[in-house]
C-alpha cells in the first residue's frame, strides 16, 4: 500500500468483496489481470457475514430444533430438548469464519491485494482509499463496483437495540419471547419462520395483500399453513406507523386494514427492502451516472457510462440476489479482460428459504402468456412422491410451464422441502433450451424428491404414472 500523496497503477481495482466483488476478483485474476480489491468491512461482504450465510444457518439449526420436538408420527419422542442460544450463535460465527478464511485464502492463490478502507473515485480512472488517518490513490485501468447494498430504515423505526434490520436480528444473544417483523418479503419471511421455530411468538405486518407478493398464491399457500401451525400472526394490508421502545421491549402501532392496533414485543424487526450502496463513492467525479432508486446504469457487460468503470449486483437493475452478482461479477472480468460475454438472465433463479421453499426459474405461466406463449403445465404434488412422504415433508408441489407447441421448457416453481437444490435441474433445462420431453426421458434415481421433476414432466406429456389424470 502506498501512502499519501504517491498513486499506484493497476489493472483492476475491484470495490467491495461481497459474492459480486470477490468473484469477479478471482475471475479478473484468472484472466491475467493484476487485482486489488477494496473493502471497508468484511470479505464476503454481506452474504457471508450477515445475510445469506448465517441465516441459513440459524434456520437449518431451527429446522433440526423443530425435527426433535416433532417426530412422534416416526416413533421418536425426545424430552427436555432446549436450544443453547449462545451456542448456536457460535456454530453459525464458525461457519461465517471458515467461508470468509476460504475467500481470503482465494485471493491469496491468486496474488489478489486486498486492501482496508473506503473507496471515493477522484477522477474517472483513479480511486482513493482512506483508512483512518492514512490514504492511498489507485490509477486503474477498469474497475468493476461490487458495494452492495444496506437495510432500509423507515420513519418513526430508527435502528436501535430493540428496533433491528435484519443484520441486528441475526446476532440476537437470546431467543426472543416476542417479536413484530414488519415486512413479509423473502428475509422477513425466512427470519420469522426461523425464530418461530426456535419458540418464538411472532407478528407479521405486511403492507400489501399478501406475504411474499412476487410469487403465485399456490406457491404462499403451503407457506401460510406452516407459519400458523408455528403460531405466526400474519396481517396484511398492514401499515406501520411508530415504535415506542422501553429498556425491555417495544409497543408497535400500526394500521391494519384502516384500524389501529398496537403489538408488544421484545424486539421489532424491519425488513421493507434495501437500497442500493452508491451514495458517498464519487461516482459524479468518475462520470458514472445514476437511474432510479440510486442504480448504475450498466449495459449487458456490466459496463457504467465510463467505459472503465463497471457495476455489479445490487448497484444495478435486476433482482437482488447473490448468485445474480456473482454471475455479473464473471462477465465484468471477462468483459474488461476482452472476453466476448454478455449477462442473460434468461435462467436466473430465485429461493426464499421457507418452510417449506419455494424456488422459481425462468417464466410463470402467467408471465408466459404474457409474453405472447401458448402454453401447456403440468403439475405434481409432494405427497406422492416416497422420498417426501419418507422425510415427513408432503406438503407442496413443483409446476412446469411450457410452450404447447414443441414442450420447450419455459419455467418451473416449486414449493416444497429442498425446492432450492431441486431448481437447478429446472435452471439448466431453460438456459439449455430441453423440452418436458428431455425431463421425462432422464432416468431419475429413485427413491428421490427429482423423481418430481420427472413425474411433473409427465403430466405436461399427458400419461403420468403416479397421480390420476
Amino acid at each position: 500500500m502506498v501512502v499519501g500523496e504517491f498513486t499506484t497503477e493497476v489493472d483492476t481495482v475491484v470495490i467491495g468483496a461481497g459474492p459480486g466483488g470477490y468473484v469477479a476478483a478471482i475471475r479478473a485474476a484468472q484472466l491475467g489481470q493484476k487485482v486489488i480489491v477494496i473493502e471497508k468491512q468484511h470479505v464476503g461482504g454481506v452474504c457471508l457475514n450477515v445475510g445469506c450465510i448465517p441465516s441459513k444457518a440459524l434456520i437449518s439449526a431451527s429446522h433440526r430444533f423443530e425435527q426433535m420436538n416433532h417426530s412422534e408420527s416416526m416413533g421418536i419422542k425426545a424430552e427436555n430438548v432446549h436450544v443453547d442460544f449462545h451456542k448456536v450463535q457460535e456454530w453459525k460465527g464458525q461457519i461465517v469464519d471458515r467461508l470468509t478464511s476460504g475467500v481470503k485464502g482465494l485471493f491469496k492463490a491468486h496474488n489478489i491485494e486486498r486492501v482496508e478502507g473506503e473507496a471515493l473515485f477522484v477522477d474517472n480512472d483513479v480511486v482513493r482509499v482512506n483508512h483512518g488517518y492514512e490514504s492511498s490513490r489507485y490509477k486503474f485501468n477498469h474497475c468493476i463496483i461490487a458495494t452492495g447494498s444496506s437495510p432500509i430504515e423507515i420513519p418513526g423505526f430508527k435502528w436501535s437495540s430493540r428496533v433491528l434490520s435484519s443484520t441486528g436480528a441475526l446476532a440476537l444473544k437470546e431467543v426472543p419471547k416476542k417479536l413484530v417483523v414488519i415486512g413479509g418479503g423473502y428475509i422477513g419471511i425466512e427470519l420469522s419462520s426461523a425464530l418461530a421455530g426456535f419458540g418464538t411468538e411472532v407478528v407479521i405486518l405486511e403492507g400489501s395483500p399478501s406475504i411474499l407478493p412476487a410469487f403465485e398464491k399456490r406457491l404462499i399457500a403451503p407457506v401460510k399453513k406452516k407459519l400458523k401451525a408455528k403460531g405466526v400472526s400474519v396481517f396484511t394490508k398492514a401499515l406501520a406507523k411508530g415504535v415506542e421502545e422501553t429498556a425491555n421491549g417495544v409497543t408497535v402501532t400500526a394500521e391494519v386494514k384502516g384500524k389501529t392496533q398496537t403489538f408488544d414485543a421484545d424486539y421489532v424487526m424491519v425488513t421493507v427492502g434495501r437500497r442500493p450502496n452508491t451514495r458517498d463513492l464519487g461516482l459524479d467525479l468518475a462520470g458514472v451516472e445514476l437511474g432510479e432508486r440510486g442504480l448504475i446504469h450498466v449495459d449487458k457487460q456490466g459496463k457504467t457510462t465510463n467505459d472503465k468503470i463497471y457495476a455489479i449486483g445490487d448497484i444495478v437493475s435486476g433482482m437482488a440476489l447473490a448468485h445474480k452478482a456473482s454471475y455479473e461479477g464473471k462477465i465484468a472480468a471477462e468483459a474488461i479482460s476482452g472476453v466476448a460475454s454478455e449477462v442473460d438472465y434468461r435462467a436466473m433463479p430465485a429461493v426464499v428459504f421457507s418452510d417449506p421453499e419455494i424456488a422459481s426459474v425462468g417464466l410463470s405461466e402467467e408471465e408466459a402468456v404474457k409474453e405472447g406463449y401458448e402454453v401447456k403445465t403440468g403439475q405434481f404434488p409432494f405427497a406422492a412422491n416416497g422420498r417426501a412422504l419418507s422425510l415427513g415433508e408432503s406438503d407442496g408441489f413443483l409446476k412446469i410451464v411450457s410452450r404447447a407447441s414443441d414442450g420447450l421448457v419455459l419455467g418451473a416453481q416449486i414449493v416444497g422441502v429442498s425446492a432450492s437444490d431441486m431448481i437447478a435441474e429446472f435452471g439448466l433445462a431453460v438456459e439449455s433450451g430441453m423440452t418436458v420431453e428431455d425431463l421425462a426421458l432422464t432416468i431419475h434415481a429413485h427413491p428421490t424428491l427429482g423423481e418430481i421433476a420427472m413425474e411433473a414432466a409427465d403430466v405436461v406429456l399427458g400419461h403420468p404414472i403416479h397421480i390420476a389424470k
